[in-house]
């Protein structure tokens, strides 16, 4: 095979880019035939044959072992200075998080106290926010501690449905009560910490939380690392008054899109409970869609906030890399990977926001993040600004999906922005899309196995449900110069959507290429591999793990089957007020959401 040269980067005409729709040839397995491919893709004989087989139909190996690529690699994402964001209220890494959480409160247009009456007197379906429960609880209607024993009540319902519902792996009944009990003094005594105190929120199975176990989804993590303290990121949720209800499920290692778990069971969706909730995040998306918890945490290092949060039409927020420190977590020291938000809806997704973020010392060096920021979204000139904005579309690629339902539901959010708020949206083109998913597949396999070797032996794959062996098998035969070539065309992606963002604030995608995938039967025992499915799920989702820029989902209409659709925005570095704020404009224009069909409705209930 013949070397492909590339030109650098910045000589590279726009106009002669051609899209190439994404194909992904690899078989879709489940039962006897997953563990006899298992079998052969880890033995000596025939593994490294048929691994060698899949990367060259996939365009891998001419990518990464046949291309000469004139760009020096790029280690972690390097970001070029910004412009300062407008109509924005910015406070210091420093500040404490009830002060960061203060700020952005004040940001929010007013509160309807009359909302909660409203809605639980009609047959309007909306989620309950984070201020609706703080409300409650300063009035007196309802208490913390009520809320957690209807919480217990729920979890142990959802155990017993059938099918299991699966929102947790570590749930301790007491361990919220007695959160909850200190929660409910403090709103007797009329000193709640912020307007996070009593409000429940998830956390993904990969954070830590003490004092439950972190095992990432595996049966055996959790007894060769040791939790000893909270993550950075929980120990700020904590000290705003937040319950932490518990850690919920995930993908095995976070090694998939679907959410399947064999080991715990496979969450369900809460619209259509014989469908996939995406992942790896499913849990803390399914936990927040069923009203469980006003919110949660989850890992994204390809799509893992966004594509639960689209599949299960709630918002999902992934930060510009480094914003939030994610130490603690099982993923830290990759350099995709962010710990973000998943809420109902984008108000509650800027409050916990808010006291989650604040980089790493090493971050604060390296990076020189600017000051975060978040949207006055109360002024008059939050629509100003909102005009002013200019959006990108690269038509090709946002038309490339597995139902029309997906591109045109969010094609039609665009066109009401533009009636609404006068937003232009601007072609423009992102070359090189198939070398982008060929970087960020070697990036984020090579960082997960440096993250999990000092923890893993041998005889512990076993332990591993199929597709993450499948997986692991991939990532174990990428060689240290596919990394390095990997870093070298993460620096060519950056340039192109730096380029990009000289024309257009925000770059608009589908968060998926498809709505929820329906579950097979013959998945739940062994788990599957379908990589055709995760292709169409991480479609749109890669760049801003790969070159760290921060993204939003936001639920914008369901397809014809009832299942929720997403659109991503795509911001500069450091840009998530700007998100913020357009995402919060989209929440107003989008159709109802729909009630679904597991929800659990405390505030009316008590």
């Amino acid at each position: 095979m013949g070397k492909r040269i590339l030109l650098p980067a910045q000589e590279i005409d726009l106009a002669n880019v051609q899209y190439v729709q994404e194909r992904i040839e690899a078989p879709h397995l489940t039962g006897f035939l997953l563990k006899l491919f298992v079998w052969l893709v880890e033995s000596r004989l025939f593994g490294n044959a048929i691994l060698s087989f899949l990367k060259h139909q996939n365009k891998m190996t001419q990518i990464l072992r046949h291309t000469v690529i004139p760009e020096e690699p790029m280690f972690f994402p390097e970001f070029p200075t910004q412009e300062p964001e407008t109509a924005v209220d910015c406070v210091d890494e420093d500040t404490q998080p009830t002060l960061r959480v203060e700020h952005a409160l004040k940001c929010l247009p007013s509160y309807d106290s009359s909302k909660a009456s409203r809605v639980a007197h009609s047959n309007s379906f909306l989620y309950w926010t984070i201020r609706d429960y703080a409300d409650a609880y300063r009035s007196g209607q309802t208490t913390p501690s009520n809320v957690a024993e209807c919480i217990i009540s729920a979890v142990e319902e959802s155990l017993n449905r059938n099918p299991p519902l699966i929102f947790f792996i570590s749930f301790n009944a007491n361990e919220l009560r007695k959160q909850a009990a200190a929660s409910t003094r403090r709103f007797e005594e009329g000193s709640p910490l912020s307007i996070l105190d009593g409000i429940f929120i998830a956390i993904k199975d990969d954070i830590d939380c003490y004092p439950y176990p972190s095992k990432g989804g595996t049966v055996w993590f959790h007894k060769v690392r040791e939790v000893k303290q909270d993550a950075v990121c929980v120990s700020r949720l904590r000290s705003c008054g937040a319950i932490l209800a518990g850690k919920a499920n995930m993908h095995e290692l976070g090694m998939g899109v679907t959410g399947n778990n064999p080991h715990y069971g496979t969450t369900r969706n809460p619209h259509m409970t014989q469908y996939y909730t995406g992942g790896s995040s499913s849990g803390p998306a399914a936990i927040v869609a069923s009203g469980l918890c006003a919110a949660a945490l989850g890992t994204d290092g390809g799509g893992s906030v966004r594509i639960p949060s689209a599949l299960c039409g709630v918002a999902g927020f992934k930060t510009t890399y480094g914003r939030t420190d994610i130490t603690g977590s099982i993923c830290e020291g990759g350099t995709v990977e962010i710990i973000g938000p998943i809420a109902a809806t984008v108000e509650d997704v800027m409050l916990v926001y808010a006291a989650i973020l604040g980089s790493s010392t090493v971050d604060l060096a390296r990076l020189r993040p600017m000051p975060p920021c978040f949207p006055m979204l109360g002024t008059t000139d939050n629509f100003n600004v909102l005009g002013s904005l200019k959006l990108g579309k690269y038509s090709s690629w946002f038309a490339d999906v597995y139902s029309n339902d997906v591109s045109d539901t969010c094609e039609r959010i665009l066109t009401q922005l533009a009636n609404n708020f006068g937003i232009e949206t601007r072609e423009i083109i992102l070359p090189e899309l198939e070398e982008m998913r060929a970087a960020h597949l070697v990036s984020i396999g090579s960082e997960a196995l440096n993250h999990l070797y000092p923890h893993f032996e041998n005889r512990q794959r076993k332990a591993l449900s199929y597709d993450v062996r499948v997986n692991m098998a991939l990532f174990e035969s990428f060689l240290a110069a596919d990394y390095v070539v990997a870093q070298s065309l993460r620096r060519r992606i950056m340039h192109y959507h730096m380029e990009a963002f000289k024309h257009v604030d925000i770059i608009v995608t589908p968060t998926t290429g498809m709505t929820a995938p329906k579950i097979p039967s013959s998945s739940l025992q062994i788990g599957e591999t379908d990589f055709e499915t995760s292709g169409y799920l991480m479609r749109f989702i890669i760049a801003p793990n790969l070159i760290g820029l921060p993204a939003i989902s936001i639920p914008v209409g369901h397809d014809k089957d009832g299942l929720p659709v997403g659109l991503q925005l795509i911001g500069r570095p450091w840009a998530e007020a700007t998100l913020l704020r357009l995402a919060s404009a989209i929440e107003e224009l989008a159709p109802p959401q729909k009630r679904p069909a597991v929800f659990f409705d405390f505030l009316k209930r008590v």
